[in-house]
């Protein structure tokens, strides 16, 4: 049994996609778990009701976490340490390797233009510290041989089934609606960003190879160096529109925050957005010789994506 906590977000879905694969063995856990493959075993479940975590995992293989929390900071701090405490915890009752989905807030601002496996782990914000903590409870036990773990890291993503990505909703959506883009730090930085579907085929690749255990590994990211700026223009070149823009300073985040709760969590990450974001994925690439989709291929399948939810409500 392949399990995973947090199925149906824009990792979750993919993933349980590329899984089939391997095993039709698969168990959904989630709020409102949904079939993806026919065989899938649903487990509705509130996550934060630690004390079902056992029972939703038990006679699990692998357990593969993706949830995603709220992106509100009092919400990590109180919910994901314990969460992932307790996760762990069954994962060594069950003898049960583990597989988390993380990002790149625990690295320090001086390696966010070049980043590795390797780089410096010293995050420079409150959620960056909630994310170190989580590397930390895992690899603590991994290296008391106490658990077979690893951690696969995404750089901001896009792609279907993805509705919280910057790309999508300040971009891509307000494109569509006739408004402009909204940007926020500096639109001429490179950005590299890595397409959902990529991530989950990585995902469920590393999970399911014994080598690949009790290491760090950076799902296919593009190597295009795009910038913001080139990232829009290819969403406004597919829909297709004027690229036209807005930028958006630190305070009104806050104030769109208002109206898009979401937004109010964005200024302290805004140093991502202030120099170039280059997510180097060579590692995977040179070990498995898979490369990331094209910005331009991943691009239309966004937009006909939305397009179609758009259509639908």
């Amino acid at each position: 049994m392949q399990t995973i906590l947090g199925s149906g977000g824009g990792i979750g879905t993919p993933l349980a996609k590329e899984l089939i694969k391997y095993t039709n063995q698969i168990r959904l856990i989630g709020r409102h778990p949904k079939k993806v493959n026919e065989s899938d075993e649903l487990f509705p479940l509130d996550v934060t009701d630690l004390s079902q975590i056992n029972k939703a995992i038990a006679g699990s293989e692998i357990v593969y976490v993706v949830i995603g929390f709220e992106y509100k900071l009092s919400v990590w701090q109180k919910v994901w340490p314990a969460f992932m405490k307790e996760v762990i915890s069954v994962c060594k009752r069950n003898n049960a390797k583990l597989v988390f989905f993380d990002n790149v807030y625990l690295y320090a601002k001086s390696s966010i233009p070049h980043m590795t496996e390797d780089s410096l782990i010293q995050p420079p914000s409150k959620k960056g510290e909630v994310r170190k903590r989580l590397n930390d409870l895992i690899f603590t036990e991994v290296e008391k041989n106490n658990l077979k773990a690893l951690i696969a890291r995404s750089a901001d993503f896009y792609g279907p089934d993805n509705k919280n990505s910057p790309l999508t909703l300040m971009v891509a959506e307000n494109l569509i609606k006739g408004k402009k883009a909204q940007v926020f730090g500096d639109a001429n930085k490179i950005h590299t960003y890595t397409y959902t579907p990529d991530a989950a085929l990585a995902t469920a690749l590393l999970g399911n190879t014994d080598d690949a255990y009790n290491q760090v590994w950076h799902v296919p990211t593009t190597k295009k160096r795009l910038t913001h700026l080139q990232w829009i223009q290819l969403i406004a070149d597919e829909l297709p529109t004027a690229a036209k823009i807005q930028k958006v300073p630190a305070w009104m985040l806050r104030f769109l925050g208002i109206f898009i709760p979401i937004m109010k969590e964005f200024p302290e990450m805004l140093y991502q957005y202030e120099q170039d974001y280059i997510f180097d994925s060579s590692k995977f690439e040179n070990r498995f010789g898979i490369k990331a989709t094209l910005p331009e291929e991943g691009i239309a399948t966004l937009i006909k994506s939305l397009k179609s939810s758009l259509d639908s409500r």
